[in-house]
This record gives C-alpha cells, structure tokens and sequence, in this order.
C-alpha cells in the first residue's frame, strides 16, 4: 500500500470513528433510553398502611417508651400483661376507634413472608401511614399527665421500629418511606412544617440514601417531610421523588389547628424543580406519596353527592396542583405511586403540556397490611424494568386471616395474567380504564377481576358493583370537571349509597 493510500484508509478510518462516536452520543443523549436485550428485571417490594398499633397490650406502653428502639421487639414478644385484652378493648372504645390495626403478632408474620415472597428485592418503597389509627387519643389515654414532646418521641420511636424491621429482614436493602395522614407528632391530618417530630424521624427516613445524597435528603424531611434520592443499582438514570401530601389534603392543620398553605405551595415548587432536572437530565422518575390525588369515589357517592346537579365531589386532595404537576412531566415519570384507601387500585393521571399534547402517568394504589376495613393485609412485590423504570408486572401477596395466628400467605393474583397485557403503563391502564368504563353492569372478565380483586381476602365485589361507573370516571378523571363531564355527559345515574367499605383513612 503506498503512503498516498494509507492515508487515505486512515482518513476513512478516523470517518468511521468519528460517526461511531456522535451516534453513540446522540443514543445516551436521548429521552427514551431504551432496555438492552437479555436484561433481568428488579425485583421491588411495595408496602403501604402498615398502622403498627403499640397500644395492643397496654400494659407494655410504658416500657416501650422508656426503652430504644432495639429492645422493642423482644418486649413486645413477651407475654400478654394482665388484662390487656380488656383495657385495650376499653381503649378502642374510648377513642371511638372502627377496627383494629396491625398488632406485633400480624407484622412479625407481615415481615416474614415480604422476606420469602420478596427474596432477592433491590429496594422497598412504603407509601405511607406507618403509625396505627387514633395514635394521639390512644398514647392520651395510656399515659398519665402525657406530654407533647412526650408523644412526639413515643409517635417517633413507633415509625423508627418500623422502619427497622423491615431494614432487619432485608439487610442492606434500602427502606424508602412516605409519611401518611397518620405519621405526625400532633394528630391525624396535623403537621407543621419543620416540628421537632419531622427532625427526629428525619435521620432513621433518610438513613438509606447514599451518604453524598444524605444530608440534603435528612434536611428536606425535618422541614417538610419530602426527599429525592438516586435508585440503586441495577436501576438505571432512575430518581424516587417521595412528598408528604399531608400539607395538600382537604382535611389538613396545623398542630394549633390552622390553615397554612405554605408547606404545599413549597413542595410542589421543589417538585417541580426536582422533575425539570430530571428532564434535562433524561433521568426517569417515580413519584411517591400517600394521600393519592383526584376524586374519593367513595365519599363521594356515600355523601349522595349529585355532581350533574352542579354538587361538587369529594376530593382527596385540596387542590389539583400535585397531579397536573406529575402529568405535565409525564415524558419523564414512569411511575406514580400512592396507597390511603387500604385497597388495590390502579389510576391514571393526566395534563395537557406545551402545545396541547396531553401527557399521562400510570398511577399504583398500594393495599394495606392493615385490617382495619376488614380487608385481609397485603403487599405487592412488583417487577421493573431497570433501564426504563416500568412498571412491567407485580403480583398482590395477600394473608388467610386478618391475625398473624397461623396466618398462610398466598399469590391474590399476577396484574399481567388477570388483565392479559405487558406492562403496568399509561397506554396499558387508558386501555383497561376504557374497557371498564365501555362496560356499566361489570359483566366483562376484565371487570370482574378488578371487582373481585379491589378488596383483598374475599369476593367483596359489593363494594364496588353498585356504583361501578361512577367509580370508573373517578380512574382517569382527577378534577372535578373533568370527573363531572365523564358522569354527565354519557346520562350516568346517580348510584346508591353503598353498605360499607374504605374511605379517607
């Protein structure tokens, strides 16, 4: 070869390169960062509602609170004290509590199957409401001449045991968790930014963040109860964004009882700066909260609510700030998950962005461990795609009994064999949202699966059946005109009060 051919090869050589490496660039610098073949799914545990109830035996209230977190297990496997059936009958009584949540017996046996049935998780996300219902007048009632600063460590010390058994069961598998209605250090709906309670717990929320995340992680949740972290590897390019939306629900005070717009306003402005660097990042996003966003079907229909007559319907949310936030950014949050109901529900959200284009985001309601609406307690263990965060299936593990006492645990049902689809998407849950809605007496396969399956541990079909297209508007329609065009302009009836089931919790 002469030296005039050489470099002539050399010159088409370094062509070729070149190209390679543009098109290279162009590929890791593109929104969609597609899977690569033969990739292995992670395994993900997701847990909701726990409502541990330290108040079971009574007589070991104060021993709890005087000893650390460690030493809470082995006191509370101790044996019953004596009349501690009764005076926590008397308790419930007292506090007008409507059932009963989950005991040291019921989460022990919880745990144990989330570690057989979850074996090999890469993390845990637990969307809220860790701390058992009525938490404030029980902890009043036990405990003489009880204090605030008092409940506040009893409140905290409760969510940090929590948070440690299921860190104890998966050793060196992240806990990522959500704080729900119930996790406060005042009272059910109460919570000021920045209390003392949201900086003790702050360091045992955080404690699974990576260290050079960590700070900003523990500062966020001791001023509002929020934080964002990177998901671990195998998960690729994938921030979890978790907000506290106790400041956004209807029902939301101050510990004194006000009203104080200001912690939701700056959550949803750090939201959405969270979601625009992820944008120009071409990160992925989960978002993760309890209170979930849209219409409570239920209250609405038990309030006998005429929405066409011009009656506004029961919102979860006091606002639609949070979900037009989620689905403006709907390019780049894959998923969305909430829980509160106790049941297990699926949504979708959705928001017109720039231009018009109308952007979606698939919606997961976790169910509950607590029993406390009658429900059999259940958790989801989900599987995902690592590089592009979809959801791609998860199956319901649900209990025999509503105990712990010779509790057996069992596969409910696998989302992608009892609705016959790929993937828990956008495009996926629109097409079942559509066929449900196509579908007013619930006589579809489809439908009954998700009648069937709503209420976990028993054909409580009941629930639902009576106002099944009321509740089908509710899935894909998340303001209240929107909500009310879909039940008005198809000539929907206003269903019958339905007998029983889960409301705001």
């Amino acid at each position: 070869m002469t030296p005039k051919e050489t470099a002539k090869r050399l010159g088409e050589m370094a062509r070729i390169c070149v190209l390679a490496i543009l098109v290279a660039s162009a590929v890791w610098a593109s929104p969609a960062r597609p899977g690569y073949a033969g990739e292995k799914p992670v395994r993900v545990l997701m847990v909701s509602d726990i409502h541990f109830e330290p108040f079971r035996d009574p007589g070991k209230v104060a021993q709890l609170a005087a000893a650390p977190v460690s030493k809470w297990a082995a006191i509370l496997g101790t044996a019953p004290s004596a009349g501690g059936a009764e005076r926590f009958a008397a308790l419930q009584n007292a506090c007008h509590a409507k059932g009963t949540d989950t005991d040291y017996t019921l989460f022990a046996s919880s745990v144990e199957a989330m570690r057989a049935d979850a074996s090999g998780a890469k993390f845990i996300t637990v969307s809220g409401d860790l701390l058992a219902h009525d938490f404030s007048c029980k902890y009043a009632e036990v405990t003489p001449r009880a204090t605030r600063s008092g409940y506040e460590a009893f409140a905290a010390k409760t969510l940090e045991f929590v948070m440690e058994e299921l860190r104890g069961a998966f050793p060196g598998v992240p806990v990522y968790a959500a704080l729900g209605n119930n996790d406060s250090g005042c009272g059910d709906y109460q919570l000021d930014a920045g209390d003392m309670f949201l900086k003790v717990i702050a360091p045992a929320i955080s404690a699974d963040v990576p260290v050079g995340e960590r700070g900003e992680a523990r500062r966020d949740v001791a001023a509002g109860g929020y934080y964002g972290v990177m998901l671990p590897a195998p998960m690729q390019h994938t921030r979890l964004l978790v907000l506290d939306d106790i400041f956004m629900s209807k029902k939301y005070s101050t510990c004194g009882g006000k009203a104080d717009p200001a912690p939701a306003a700056e959550q949803i402005a750090w939201l959405r700066g969270q979601l625009d660097q992820a944008r120009r990042a071409h990160d992925n996003v989960w978002v993760m909260a309890h209170i979930p966003p849209g219409i409570d079907p239920y209250s609405t229909i038990r309030k006998m609510t005429d929405v066409c007559a011009g009656d506004k319907p029961v919102m979860f949310l006091k606002s639609s700030a949070l979900p037009e936030t989620i689905a403006e950014f709907g390019d780049v949050v894959r998923l969305a998950i909430f829980a509160h109901t106790h049941m297990d529900e699926l949504r979708l959200l959705s928001a017109n962005n720039v231009g018009g284009h109308e952007e979606t985001v698939a919606l997961k309601m976790v169910p509950s461990i607590s029993p406390v609406d009658g429900n059999n307690p259940s958790f989801v263990v989900a599987s995902v795609d690592p590089s592009t965060a979809v959801l791609k299936d998860f199956q319901v593990i649900a209990a025999s009994n509503q105990t712990g006492v010779g509790t057996a645990w069992h596969e409910e049902y696998d989302f992608d064999r009892a609705y016959s689809t790929t993937a828990f998407t956008p495009a996926s849950v629109e097409r079942l949202i559509a066929g449900f809605r196509a579908d007013p007496e619930a006589k579809t396969q489809a439908s009954h699966e998700y009648l069937e399956l709503y209420f976990v541990g028993g054909d409580e079909s009941s629930l639902l059946k009576p106002f099944w297209p009321e509740y089908t508007c509710a899935l894909d329609n998340d303001t209240a005109a929107r909500f009310r065009s879909c039940m008005c302009s198809a000539g929907r009836s206003q269903a019958t009060e339905p007998e029983s089931g889960a409301e705001d919790q």
